[in-house]
């Protein structure tokens, strides 16, 4: 009640609106400086001047004293007034003592009406209603200055009545406003769907590689301890060689920990990014006015960009990860292996078995490779070996083992000449045996390591993956864990290094397999072969 009180003493009885630049007359009554000056402009031809409040009249047009002090309890009221609408929000545009909350907006009025001049509002139809709004320029078309009352489906916007009867929409297909609205928030409820269940996924994926994490340091510690205890009682001559060991041991455990860390970072981001989205989406299927829901971005704007393509983004990086729960352990081996010069025995309790015996089964080798004496190694030849044509036998360049694993860890090694291109590598033996897709690699049913023109890379199901790293050595180590479903390759350099690792679920037996290819170098062949390492 104070603040209305006090809206009275500041009301001009001329506009009946708080003053602006108050003046005061002679008599004492104060006006707007424009409203008397409007005032006393409209008595200039009578010659007499009088006061609108109080009727005193002059002789003369009489001089306005501006009123500081008011001027300024004006404006400390008006600051007032403008703060309590921020608090309240939109306020009604005819209560000029006090600021009362607004609970509709006419379209037609541009105003805003509590419940006291809701109910006189008039009730006619082109006086559209609206929820309280403060950009009601919004609401009303452009062009025909008229309430939005309609959606064009065509052009995808609100247009007025005339727009669809005389405007550019003119034909167009059209809907009510809560019909549009409805089938808006249908479509983002199905987005809102599909963004829930893609943060699902992304918190299973976090939590999964939080496991493996987990297991990979378990694993590590579990390693180094066996390593350490191993090693306890040959302290003093192998203190460099268990140095060596351990070290190998964190590298990989640091590596394969940073790696999954940055993984579930990035999930992490993904996953808060949905759950932003997910907000705002709500957000707007929580809206009454549907006309500020279709105004809002197409449904397709506010999809996961990874919608079409799936989770590559994520999925394509966990396949560069080792996706195994083991160590390397390839590496620990061979260099323990070397204990064996030291200390007689100590081979047989490290990791891997003994190196497989590997023998070339003839019967499979195609016709223009050369196969030697003793079943170890693979020559490309310019002469035809004019063996039988069978059903196991190769069509081209290959050669498989006759022994096959269905079972345990083992490995064997390999050594090549120093140009052309070759292929190591382990398959099924129900893979095709003719046609190119009968390479290993070339196919799901095989995996191997290739040299094509100085490079090397991996290749499985036809995907090359190029390896970065410059490798200088021609001998390489094939190892192979079915039962953890692990083929792995390395080279056989100082210390011996890590190249890829292949995961499978392994349903067959394996058996190794060498591809050598023909080299034409300086218009003349060159001699190209691998050999199996005994």
């Amino acid at each position: 009640m104070a603040s209305a009180d006090l809206s009275d003493e500041l009301l001009c009885s001329i506009c009946l609106s708080i003053f602006k630049d108050p003046v005061m007359l002679r008599c004492g009554h104060n006006f707007c400086r424009v409203c008397i000056d409007r005032v006393l402009d409209t008595q200039d031809g009578s010659g007499v001047y009088s006061c609108p409040e109080c009727r005193e009249e002059f002789q003369e047009r009489p001089a306005l004293m501006r009123n500081l002090y008011l001027h300024n309890v004006a404006e400390r009221f008006l600051v007032t007034q403008q703060e309590q609408e921020e608090i309240t929000g939109i306020c009604c545009t005819y209560c000029v003592d006090s600021p009362v909350p607004a609970v509709r907006s006419c379209l037609h009025c541009e105003a805003s009406l509590c419940e006291k001049h809701l109910r006189a509002h008039s009730k006619s139809p082109e006086h559209v209603l609206s929820d309280p709004s403060t950009s009601l320029e919004k609401r009303k078309c452009s062009v025909h200055k008229e309430p939005l009352k309609y959606y064009c489906t065509q052009d995808a916007v609100c247009i007025c009545v005339s727009c669809s009867f005389i405007g550019k929409h003119k034909g167009h297909k059209i809907k009510s406003l809560d019909e549009a609205s409805r089938n808006k928030k249908k479509k983002l409820r199905n987005v809102l769907q599909k963004l829930t269940t893609k943060k699902k996924k992304t918190e299973e994926r976090v939590r999964s590689l939080e496991e493996r994490r987990g297991k990979a340091q378990g694993k590590a510690a579990g390693e180094a301890e066996r390593v350490t205890a191993l090693c306890t009682d040959i302290r003093r001559r192998v203190d460099d060689l268990e140095k060596k060991v351990l070290s190998e041991i964190s590298r990989q455990e640091k590596e394969e920990s940073l790696s999954l860390s940055a993984l579930i970072h990035q999930l992490e981001i993904k996953k808060d990014e949905l759950s932003r989205k997910m907000r705002h989406i709500e957000e707007l299927c929580n809206m009454t006015d549907p006309l500020t829901v279709l105004q809002e971005p197409d449904t397709g704007d506010l999809c996961d960009p990874e919608e079409e393509g799936g989770d590559e983004a994520t999925g394509g990086h966990d396949k560069q990860l080792h996706d195994g729960d083991d160590l390397d352990v390839a590496v620990i081996s061979h260099t323990l292996h070397t204990l064996c010069e030291v200390i007689t025995g100590i081979r047989s309790g490290i990791y891997v078995e003994d190196p497989a015996d590997i023998l070339l089964d003839v019967n499979t080798a195609a016709n223009n490779l050369l196969i030697s004496d003793d079943l170890k190694t693979a020559t490309w030849t310019r002469e035809e070996q004019n063996r039988p044509e069978t059903a196991e036998r190769f069509q081209y360049h290959q050669v498989m083992s006759r022994r096959g694993f269905t079972s345990g860890r083992h490995y064997w090694d390999v050594e090549s000449s120093r140009s052309g291109e070759w292929r190591v590598g382990m398959f099924y033996p129900s893979m095709d045996r003719r046609g190119y897709q009968s390479l290993i690699g070339n196919n799901n049913k095989s995996w191997s390591l290739r040299r094509y023109d100085n490079q090397y890379s991996v290749i499985h199901d036809w995907k090359v993956i190029q390896l970065s790293d410059k490798i200088s050595s021609d001998r390489f180590r094939i190892c192979l864990d079915y039962d953890a479903g692990q083929l792995s390759f390395y080279e056989l350099c100082d210390p011996i290094r890590h190249l890829h690792t292949f995961t499978a679920a392994f349903s067959e037996p394996l058996h190794a397999v060498l591809c050598v290819f023909m080299v034409y170098i300086d218009d003349h062949y060159v001699d190209n072969w691998v050999r199996i390492r005994t």
